[in-house]
C-alpha cells in the first residue's frame, strides 16, 4: 500500500478521486480550484515545442541517412489515414446502428444560437482554408513564432530542416548536435521535474469540473456519452489491438505500461499534458529516438482517431434529434470532409466544436444550431477523445517502428512485461 501511495500513478488516483469528493460536497470551492489543472497544463505545453525540437533533431542525425527518415515518414503519413478513415467509417455505422438521436424530435428553430457564435466565426476561418492555407499555416513567420506559437506541425518542420542540415553538414555539425543531445537531457529532467505536480493538476481539474457541472450532468445526452465511449472502446481494443497484435504486442499491455499517463489525459481532457513522457516512454521500449520524434508530434496533427469518431457520430446524431433526412451523398460528404477538416484540429481552440462546426457548414441538410445539444457534454465525450487519440499515437509508432525494424522487440516485451523498470523515468 506504501510503495502504491509513493508511486506518480497511485498519487494521480488518489488525487482524482480527492477532486471527486471536493467538487461534489464543496462546489463553490471546487470551481476555485481550476488554474491547479490549466496551470499543470500550461507548465507541461511551455516545454513541448523545444522537446520535440531535440528529439525529432537527435533522431535525425541519429539515423545518418534522410531516405530512412522520408521512409517512416511516408510509411506514418499512410498509416494515418488508412487508421483515421476506419475510425471515421466506425462512428457513422454506430450511429446509424444505435441511433442516439432518434426520438428527440428538436425543432432547430427552438435551439438557441448564441452560445455557438465564437465557434462558428472561428470554424468558418477552418472551412475556408483549403489545401494551400493549412501548408502555410505549417510555416511559420520566424523561427522563434513556431515555438512561441505552440504550433508542434511548425516546430516539426523546423526541426526537419534543422536535423537534417546537420545530418549533412557531417562533422562540422557534430558539436550542434551534442549541444541540443544536451539540452534534450536537460529539459526532459525539467518535465520530470513537472510531471510530479500532475496529482495537483488532476484535483484541480476533476474538482473543477465535478463543482461546476455535477455528477448528474452526465444524465443530458447519457446515450450519445455512453455510446461513444464504447465505440471508442471498441475501436482501441478491437482495431488498434488488432493493428498492434500484427507486431506482436498487446494492447492491453501496452495500456497497462501507459497507465498513468492515461489517468493525467484522462483527468485534463488533453493529450498535450503528456507528449514528452509518451516520447520517453516509446523510447524506453526500445523504439528508435528518430521514429518516435517523427511519429508522435505528426500524429497529434493527422492521426485524431476518436476525434475522427466524434465527428461523424456527432453529425449524425445532429442530423437524427432534428428529424433530418440524410442521403447517401450527405453521408459521403460528411466521410470526405470531416477526413480533411480533422487535420486542423490540434491547436484550434475548442477544436472539436469548432471542425464539427466547419464540417457541418458544408452538409447544408444538417442544421448547424444543432450543435448546441452536444455543448453541454462536449467534456465528457473529451475525457475519450483525448484517450483515444493518445493510444492511438502510440500504437501508430510501434506498428511504423516495426515495419522500419526500429524497435528492439525483445526489450519492448520486457518493458510491457514489466520485467524492465521505467522508475529512471519518474
Amino acid at each position: 500500500m506504501l510503495r502504491f501511495i509513493k508511486s506518480l500513478f497511485g498519487q494521480v488516483v488518489i488525487a482524482l478521486i480527492a477532486g471527486v469528493a471536493v467538487g461534489w460536497f464543496y462546489p463553490d470551492f471546487a470551481q476555485g480550484l481550476k488554474p491547479l489543472g490549466d496551470g499543470f497544463i500550461k507548465m507541461v505545453t511551455m516545454i513541448v515545442p523545444v522537446i520535440v525540437f531535440c528529439v525529432v533533431v537527435q533522431g535525425i542525425c541519429g539515423a545518418s541517412d534522410l531516405k530512412k527518415v522520408g521512409s517512416v515518414g511516408v510509411k506514418a503519413i499512410i498509416y494515418f489515414e488508412v487508421v483515421t478513415s476506419i475510425a471515421l467509417l466506425l462512428g457513422l455505422l454506430m450511429a446509424f446502428v444505435f441511433k442516439p438521436g432518434v426520438g428527440m424530435n428538436i425543432d432547430p428553430t427552438s435551439l438557441d444560437p448564441t452560445a455557438l457564435s465564437n465557434y462558428v466565426a472561428t470554424a468558418s476561418k477552418v472551412k475556408s482554408a483549403g489545401f494551400s492555407d493549412f501548408i502555410m499555416k505549417m510555416i511559420p513567420s520566424t523561427i522563434v513564432s513556431a515555438f512561441t506559437s505552440g504550433d508542434v506541425l511548425q516546430v516539426l518542420l523546423i526541426s526537419i530542416i534543422f536535423g537534417s542540415a546537420l545530418l549533412l553538414i557531417g562533422e562540422k555539425g557534430r558539436p550542434a548536435a551534442q549541444l541540443i543531445g544536451s539540452l534534450s537531457d536537460a529539459f526532459f529532467k525539467c518535465m520530470s521535474f513537472i510531471i510530479r505536480l500532475a496529482p495537483l493538476g488532476v484535483f484541480g481539474a476533476i474538482a473543477f469540473t465535478v463543482g461546476r457541472y455535477g455528477i448528474g450532468s452526465l444524465q443530458q445526452l447519457a446515450i450519445l456519452v455512453l455510446l461513444f465511449y464504447a465505440t471508442v472502446a471498441i475501436f482501441v481494443l478491437v482495431i488498434l489491438g488488432g493493428i498492434l497484435r500484427t507486431t506482436g504486442f498487446s494492447i492491453f499491455k501496452l495500456i497497462g505500461y501507459l497507465r498513468e499517463e492515461l489517468i493525467v489525459v484522462l483527468a485534463t481532457t488533453s493529450s498535450d499534458s503528456v507528449l514528452p513522457q509518451i516520447m520517453q516512454k516509446l523510447e524506453h521500449m526500445g523504439i528508435k529516438k528518430s521514429t518516435v520524434g517523427l511519429v508522435i508530434p505528426t500524429g497529434y496533427s493527422f492521426n485524431l482517431d476518436a476525434f475522427s469518431i466524434y465527428l461523424t457520430m456527432a453529425a449524425v446524431f445532429i442530423a437524427q434529434a432534428t428529424n433530418t433526412h440524410l442521403a447517401m451523398g450527405d453521408l459521403l460528404a460528411i466521410l470526405i470532409i470531416a477526413l480533411i477538416t480533422s487535420k486542423g484540429a490540434h491547436g484550434v481552440p475548442g477544436s472539436a466544436i469548432v471542425i464539427l462546426a466547419a464540417t457541418l457548414t458544408t452538409i447544408p441538410a444538417i442544421p448547424v444550431v444543432g450543435l448546441v445539444l452536444v455543448l453541454s457534454i462536449d467534456w465528457f465525450i473529451g475525457i475519450a477523445r483525448a484517450v483515444g487519440n493518445l493510444l492511438g499515437n502510440c500504437v501508430a509508432t510501434v506498428v511504423v517502428a516495426s515495419w522500419e525494424k526500429d524497435i528492439d522487440k525483445q526489450r519492448a516485451r520486457a518493458v510491457l512485461n514489466g520485467e524492465v523498470s521505467d522508475a529512471a523515468l519518474n
